[in-house]
Order: C-alpha cells, then structure tokens, then sequence
C-alpha cells in the first residue's frame, strides 16, 4: 500500500516543527514513499529549500502551507474576537497554485498579520485557483464547528468550499492522533462525507521526522512558549503519532476508508510545481539610445581608461585584461550588473555619500574603471577569474559597503530607482547557538539558572571561530567534565540536539534582492522584522533566504553600513575645512612613512581591521613600512592562519631564510616571503607551475580551501604531470601541492584583504596627520558606546596631546566638535548627545534656542529661551550630572532646583502658547529672577567623577591612568574590553586603578578582599 504525507511541518514553523526538511525526505526516502508534501504554518520560509532537497532524493515534492484563517477579515483586530484563527490546508497542484500561494502568504504577512500571518476567504476566493484545500485538522473551519455542535455552520462551510474549489480539488481529512475529540470528529466527518460523495485523505499532523523525536519537539514547544516541562498546565502536543508514519501505520489507522490513503498518492501525482530556473532575473538598466548594455559598458571603460591611468603602463596586458573581462561579462549576461552597481556607486559619489566596494570584485578591471572598486588590481595582482568565470558560473557578489549613517539614502535611491515591489530585503533565520541553546533546555527543564549558566559560559564564543556543543565536549575539557554532570546530562544532550534548531526570523544585515518584475512573480513576501527593518525605506522582505533566492536567479546586492567610512569623511570635511586640503577615499595617501610608523609603535585604537590587542602586538613586532605588509596582516589575523605570523615576521626581518620549493614559485612568493598567504597565489602558482587555465586554476582553490576531498583528488594528477611536462620534478611538483593541502585551506582571498588593508593605511595616514580631525570624528561615530569604544577613544586622544573638554550647554552640539582657542591649542568638546538618558529630542530644544539667541546668559535665561518640556526631568538631571549646566551653579544645587526651573520654563511658554504675550516681550522686557536655586550641600569630587564616569563613560577630571599613559602602553597587551573567549588560556598584562574594594575574612578567619579594577575602557572584578 502506497501512501503520501500531505500535512507536513518543518522546523521553518519555528519553534513549532522540530525536523528539517532534509531530516523529513530522509524519513519519507526510508519509509518508500513517493511523495512528500510541506506544509509549515502561515508561510512559504521552507518551500524552496524543501523542494530541492525532494529533486535531489527522488522524490516529488508537493508544496503547500497550512494557513491562519481569519475568524472575520484579515483587517479586523479585536483583540477578543481576532486574536483566534482557523486552520486552512492548501497545496499547489500547478505553477498557477504555487503563484496563488505566494500572494496568498504574502497578503498573510503585509496585510492581515495580527498575533499571526492571516488570511480571509474573500481573499482566497480570488486566488484559490490551481490550489487543492482540505477541512484541516482540528482547527479548520469545519472541525471547530463540529466540535462545538453547530452542524448547521460546517456544512455552510462546506458548502462554501464545495462551490469555490469543486469536488475535484477539495477533500475530507482524517487524522489520528489518539484524542477523544478526534475520534467523534472523524465519525461526523464520515456521515457528513456521505452526503456530500466527499472524498477522503488521511494524514498524520507531523512536526517532527522519527517517533523518537516527540521528547525534543515538546522541548523546543516549551521554549516557544516559554513554559517549564514539570508545568502540568501548559501547552503540549497530546496524543501521539506527530512524526512521519509509515504506509502500513496510516493503513491501519485508516485502511477501512475508502480512498482515504490511494487519494494522498492521487493528489501528490497531480501536485506539479517547476521551479527551476535557467536564467537571473537582473533588473533592465537603461542605456542611451542605440546602445547595448555589453557596449555602453564597454564605453565606460575606455572612457575611464586615460583618468585611471594617467601616467604610461603596459598597454598591452592592460588592454588584454579589460577585452578578456570584458568578453567574460557579455558571455555570462551580466552588464546590466555591472551598469547596475555602478549606477548605485555614481548616484553616491554625487551626493558625497563614501562607499567602498570589498571582497573579490577588487580582482576586477571594470569595477576599478567604473569607480567601483578602490584597489587597483594589477599592481596587487588580482585575479579576476577570482571573482567571476564561465567554470563556476555564480553571478557576480559585489558587496558595497556605505557611510553607516547615510546606508538609508542608498535603500531609498534603489527603492525608487527600481519600484518599491521589485526591490526586498532578505530574510535570515536566527538558530539557536550552543550558548542559548542549553540556557534555553535548561530553563525548560527547571535546572538552577546558577548551573545553567555555569556550564554555558565554559562553551567558547568566539565568532570568527564558532564552538558547537559536540566541539565544545571534544576540545573544552572543563565543559566536557560539567557536561557529565548527573543533574546535566541531560540538558546538555538534549542542547546538543537542538542546537542549530531555528528560534525566529530576522533581516539580513546588508542584503537587497532587485528583480525585473515584481518579486511577487517570483517568491513570497514578509513583513519587515526588526526596528531597523521597520525604519527601512524598503519596506519588503523576502520569504526565502539568499541561498534560496540564488537558486531562482534573483539579482542579491549587499548594501553594509561601515561606520569607519563615516569616520574617514567627517575627518575628512573637518581637514577641508581647517587646512583647505580635499581628501577622498581615492587621494588619501597609502605610502607615507609616519602612517607605517604609526602602526609600528602600536598606536592602532580606531585603525580600522588592527585596533585588536593581537593585530596591536603583531604590528609592533613586524613595523610595517609598506601597504603590502598591512595587506597581508588582514589576511593573516584570523584563526588558523595566524600561526604563521611569527614565520611571516621572522622572514620579513630576514631573520629566517627564504625558502621556495622552486624558483618559479619565487615571483609569485616573494611579497609574503615565501609563505602562501592569498588564494590568488595558488590561482597564480597553478597556472605558472602546472598549466592551468584561470577557471580551472578557480576551481582548484574551491576545492583546497573547502576541503574536497573528491575534487583534490582528481586535481592532483593534474597539477602534477602538468608541472613534469613544465620540466619540474615529480617529487617537487607532489611536494609542491602537498603544501597547498596542508595549508592553503587558510590563504585568504587577497582582493578583500587588499581593500581591507587600503582603508586601513588610509586611517592610519588621517590619524597620524590630522589626529585632532580624526579623534573628534571618532569620537562622534562612537558616542553611543559609553561603556567601551568612547572611553578608550578619548584616553587616547588625551595620550595624543589633545584636549578633551567638558561637556557644556553653552558651547557643546550634539555631536563632539572641534573647539578653537586663542591661547592654547584647539580642543575637543564632548557632546551633548554622547551624555546617557539625554537622547537627541532634547539636544535639539538647546541647540535651537541656543542658535536663535547666542549662549545662555544664566538660568533665567536658559528657561526663558529653551522649553524645558521638551528637555524633560530626566534629561536635565543627567546634563546636570555630567556637568554641562556647570555654568549656572553646583550640581548638587541643580539637581535639587530641576523642579523650579521646569515649572519657570513650563509656565512661560504656556503663557506663550495661550497668546497671553509674545516670546519678543519676554526677551526685551526688564530681567526678573525666576528661579533661585535652594541651598544644598556641595557634591564631592568623587561623586562628581561617578558622576561624569555613570553618564559619559569617562571621567572630565584628571584620571590617575591618564597621566601615566605613555608608560602604560609600553606593559599591557590587553585592555579589559579585549579580553574575550579568544584569550581562553592565555595571559594577559592590564593596568588599571582601584575603583572600589570589599574586605572579607574566610571560613578560617584569614584575611582578604575582593577588589574592582578600571582602565580606560571598563571595570572588572578580581
């Protein structure tokens, strides 16, 4: 007997199902079944990733979803009467049903979501065409109404479905999950079917693969609801029989049912969705008339060609390289890409908007002429096969990279440029991690949250290099020795079960898909998920995630907010606007000797990609004197590679010999002293040594650094009589790509760390140059970080020789600003937005009185002038606490008259406001005290300093590190903030003063302390 699951849910009903659609083809691949179908709740997240797992198994997918029907409309939302749906089986029987189910999903999100994606039967009245429903399961339409005894309803119901689907495309479902309701409701389901000459489908409610998954399916539903396992009221699957039942099960459950089981096999045979795609959907970029995008691309370039160039090259392989990029591109369709982005980059450039495009597209000729890229890709040798050829046959991924604080201009720009409905962001899917994962199990299962986050704590996180749970056992003795546990033995297991499990939908931090046509032609659509998202210009997210979106040729372009470009062009405009110098991204200096002696001595807080106190102590020890040093500490500096570092170091100092396994190697060695840094060194290696073409030599680099086995395998005779036919020895040519194995998996693509390393220099060169320009601007982009990145900057600003004054409501703005004196040096103003609880509303009250007036005269005048109410209590206690109203009195005397000068300022502009006088009569009419600050208690200096450390993260008086900071810098290799899970088991050396200390005797009366310690970046306990 065959059988087909037809009710399926997969871990993309998040937190819901448990197994994922590659765990559930598996199971239906082993139970010999033809067909399986996916029906998650409420959306289409899974449907691509189900359907290629089920082309490349065998078996045909049927795709569907099981939707949240509207009790009323899906605009309706009492929250008595809304906040419950129904259940609503639907599966594609064609492309016309797949499409319908893609704006059905997507109207679920944009238009009728409310506690759930929802839908009404009007809407699917006008898009259930090509689409087979079922009653559902105990929350369809019909099974309610049954259940609560009103027949009459559910055979309206019935009726309704009968009229708008026909007997051919809607079916009776049964399900048996051991429930007394399910029983009845089956029995009236049969009489009612009788009437109707209804047909019949079986099915089990799956959510998870294998029976034996239930226990980790109820803890996953636990977390969802944030319930404990021992809580006897909660909500839990009752019953049994979630999981993939085998044909013979479900015919015993239902084999007395007339077609109850052939009709699953039926309706599976005739559910036929393709979608497959053999083309990209690039939006059409226009061009001048009579052009072609292959031509007028063309054009740019040669265009470009005299101002890129200015001074004499090799014209020949200049001109090689742009023709053979050039007919690449055509080849492969992808112009209208490139016009594309270069659209985007000019559209930047003109509104003086920095963008930098990273990865490898550096590699690539065209994107350095059309203004794309920043590094040139013939003097760092680049490989643009690298980045684009016919072998491998990717679409292009040129990740552009956009001031932080103006990324939102560049969304709306792609927004209009193209149409709202064919522009998204993508969707990502947050899993849970080993950390949360057992914080999680083990909240559910009622173990000590002190135990709980013991045995957490000891799992490493470190990004770059992620520990799972089953690493963590394998390679962290003390996690191993607590997982074993008695009392958490289980919880562990069952986290390491559950890890990866996905927990909710999120947005895609860079990420926008743009299409030809309406995306809703193509894929489903979701509402925006998270503040930055809902802040958004584009206000579309897609369903599927980017691999997905990979798979139906849809256009992914990257737009990331770097926030050191926004450092790097308010340094900027401040140069300009002090010392009449314009600098860009494209004329900041990469050669000069002090920006590499800078980086030699250490001094790296704010250099972009080195401020770590490992890159810190590395660039002390190599001191770097050109651009091709720092390039190839960017591609060193990260796990696994870094432990060439020190034999990087030693080589370039000649302290350790040069050695090449053969001369041929040494030209395309010798910038990295013989180490094999940059996949473009084996590309080049490959094809100098062996033979290779440029895509075959692309090839070999995915396989080495993926670690395929197969592919290695199949290269390596290659390589190898390819180098012998060159006149290299076979034991040389063996030995050669035997050191590729062993390490090359960690060479680094060299196009991104050549970009990478260029803005870094370029930091490097503003900070040695123009170090007041820089730090204000540093200053600025990080004063939202009061706890770390803000005090660090500013101590080291202070070490720097430059002054940083306090914050003051007379000559502050919101930003920190450069403040210009007649008898000292120019200073940096702290600014009024970077102070805690202030926020930017009430900044902008001051700064618009201040601005219309000139300072404030006194307290008179600041509530006369400035409307208090929209400064708010809060506010004004904390600038008065940060010392910014120091002008108008002591700060124990502001505090304790906030009330009074609130109620002055309130009841002036409500006089104002009710016309009783004009805002002119108060300001020339005779001076009158208004408020009079009470008597208090002057504040120490040490509350003060609490005070200013609490609410801007430093201290404005003298701190006892900051004198002695020259010496400091010279001891420790740590700040606090660095110490990670990086340093596991490795010393450090910080400095640091006592902020407070606790003494303590011991159970055997000795004595001791417990003792916090502060440096310039936070506190810690010891």
């Amino acid at each position: 007997m065959s059988f087909v699951h037809l009710h399926t849910h997969s871990a993309y009903s998040l937190l819901d199902g448990l197994s994922s659609p590659l765990q559930l083809v598996k199971r239906a691949v082993e139970l010999h079944m033809p067909a399986l179908a996916l029906t998650d709740h409420g959306t289409m997240y899974g449907v691509l990733d189900f359907y290629k797992v089920c082309n490349a198994a065998g078996i045909r997918p049927v795709l569907g979803m099981e939707a949240y029907l509207a009790v009323r409309g899906m605009q309706d939302r009492d929250p008595k009467i809304d906040s419950r749906r129904n259940h609503i089986l639907l599966l594609a029987e064609n492309e016309t049903g797949y499409h319908n189910l893609v704006k059905l999903a997507t109207a679920a999100q944009l238009q009728g979501y409310y506690y759930r994606p929802r839908i009404d039967t009007t809407l699917l009245a006008e898009h259930a065409e090509g689409l087979i429903c079922t009653t559902g399961c105990m929350q369809g339409e019909v099974p309610v109404a049954l259940l609560a005894g009103n027949e009459e309803r559910a055979r309206a119901r019935l009726d309704f479905y009968y009229q708008l689907f026909g007997p051919d495309r809607f079916f009776f479902e049964l399900q048996d999950h051991s429930l007394p309701q399910l029983t009845g409701l089956n029995k009236q389901l049969l009489e009612l079917g009788r009437h109707y000459n209804a047909k019949f489908v079986a099915t089990a409610d799956v959510h998870y693969a294998r029976a034996e998954d239930a226990v980790l399916q109820d803890v996953l539903l636990c977390i969802q609801t944030n319930a404990l396992l021992a809580d006897t009221r909660r909500m839990r699957m009752t019953g049994d029989g979630y999981h993939l039942r085998s044909a013979q099960e479900m015919e015993l459950l239902f084999g007395h049912v007339p077609g109850a089981l052939s009709n699953t096999v039926e309706i599976s045979e005739r559910c036929n969705v393709n979608l497959d795609t053999t083309g990209y959907h690039l939006p059409d970029f226009p061009v001048p008339a009579g052009q072609t995008a292959d031509g007028y691309l063309r054009q740019l370039c040669l265009q470009a060609l005299p101002r890129k160039y200015p001074q004499p090259v090799d014209g020949t392989a200049l001109h090689a390289r742009l023709e053979l990029e050039l007919q690449t591109i055509k080849s492969m369709g992808f112009a209208g890409y490139f016009l594309l982005v270069q659209d985007l980059c000019t559209y930047a450039a003109q509104q003086g908007i920095w963008f930098n495009a990273r990865g490898s597209a550096a590699g690539s000729l065209v994107a350095y002429l059309c203004d794309i890229t920043l590094v040139e890709p013939l003097r760092h040798a680049l490989v643009f096969e690298r980045f684009l050829n016919t072998n491998r046959g990717d679409m292009p991924d040129i990740d552009l990279d956009f001031q932080d604080d103006r990324r939102g201009e560049m969304l709306e720009y792609c927004a209009q440029r193209y149409g709202q409905d064919r522009v998204a962001h993508i969707i990502t899917f947050n899993t849970l991690k080993a950390r949360n994962a057992l914080r999680d199990v083990g909240r559910v299962m009622g173990i000590p949250l002190a135990d709980v986050g013991r045995v957490a704590k000891l799992v490493p996180q470190i990004p770059a290099d992620p520990y799972t749970i089953e690493r963590a056992l394998a390679e962290i003795p003390h996690f191993r020795q607590a997982a074993a546990e008695p009392q958490l033995v289980a919880m562990v297991d069952t986290a390491r079960q559950l890890e990866g499990s996905f927990r909710s939908a999120g947005t895609h931090a860079a990420g926008l898909v743009i299409s030809d046509r309406p995306l809703l032609d193509y894929l489903p659509l979701h509402r925006p998920t998270g503040a930055s998202a809902e802040a958004s210009p584009v206000q579309n997210t897609t369903q599927y995630e980017t691999d997905m979106l990979k798979h139906l040729g849809m256009l992914k372009v990257d737009f990331l907010g770097l926030r050191t470009l926004t450092v790097m062009q308010r340094a900027c405009r401040m140069i300009g606007a002090r010392h009449g110098i314009e600098l860009t991204l494209h004329n900041i200096p990469t050669d000069a000797a002090e920006s590499y002696a800078l980086l030699g001595r250490g001094e790296v807080a704010g250099v972009f990609q080195l401020e770590s106190s490992g890159m810190r102590r590395y660039l002390t020890q190599m001191r770097p004197t050109q651009l091709e040093h720092v390039v190839a500490m960017v591609a060193l500096y990260r796990p696994g590679p870094m432990r060439f570092i020190p034999e990087y170091i030693e080589r370039m100092h000649g302290r350790s010999p040069l050695v090449y396994r053969h001369p041929e190697l040494e030209p395309i060695l010798r910038e990295t002293y013989g180490v094999t840094v940059y996949q473009e060194q084996l590309m080049l290696a490959a094809m100098r040594l062996g033979g290779y073409s440029a895509t075959d030599s692309d090839d070999l680099r995915v396989a080495v650094s993926k670690k395929d086995a197969r592919k290695v395998a199949t290269h390596r005779p290659k390589f190898v009589s390819g180098a012998v036919a060159r006149g290299i020895p076979q034991a040389t040519a063996e030995a050669i790509f035997a050191d590729w194995e062993e390490f090359a998996n960690y060479a680094f693509n060299k196009s991104h760390a050549a970009d990478y390393g260029v803005v870094a220099v370029q930091t490097a060169h503003l900070k040695a140059h123009y170090p007041l320009e820089y730090m204000t601007a540093l200053l600025s982009a990080h004063m939202g970080d009061t706890e770390a990145k803000l005090p660090l900057y500013a101590a080291e600003a202070l070490r720097l020789g430059i002054e940083l004054l306090s914050p003051d409501v007379n000559l502050s703005r919101m930003e920190f600003e450069i403040e210009a004196r007649a008898d000292k040096p120019a200073a940096i103003r702290f600014a009024l937005g970077a102070i805690k609880n202030v926020g930017s509303g009430p900044v902008e009250e001051l700064l618009r009185a201040r601005d219309s007036g000139g300072a404030f005269k006194n307290l008179d005048d600041l509530c006369t002038r400035a409307d208090l109410r929209l400064v708010g209590k809060r506010a004004l206690e904390c600038l008065a606490k940060a010392g910014a109203l120091d002008a108008f009195g002591g700060r124990s005397a502001l505090l304790a008259g906030l009330d009074g000068m609130l109620s002055a300022s309130s009841s002036i502009f409500r006089a104002a406001d009710a016309g009783q006088f004009h805002m002119f009569d108060m300001l020339s009419g005779p001076a009158q005290s208004r408020v009079v600050l009470p008597a208090a208690e002057p504040a120490s200096d040490r509350q003060m300093r609490a005070w200013e450390k609490e609410l801007t993260g430093m201290y404005h008086g003298d701190h006892p590190l900051v004198a002695r900071l020259g010496e400091i810098q010279g001891v420790i290799t740590a700040y606090s903030n660095d110490l990670d899970e990086s340093w596991h088991e490795r010393s450090a050396t910080l400095a640091g003063t006592i902020a407070s200390l606790r003494p303590h005797t011991t159970a055997k009366g000795k004595p001791m302390a417990f003792a916090k310690l502060e440096d310039l970046a936070a506190r810690w306990s010891c």
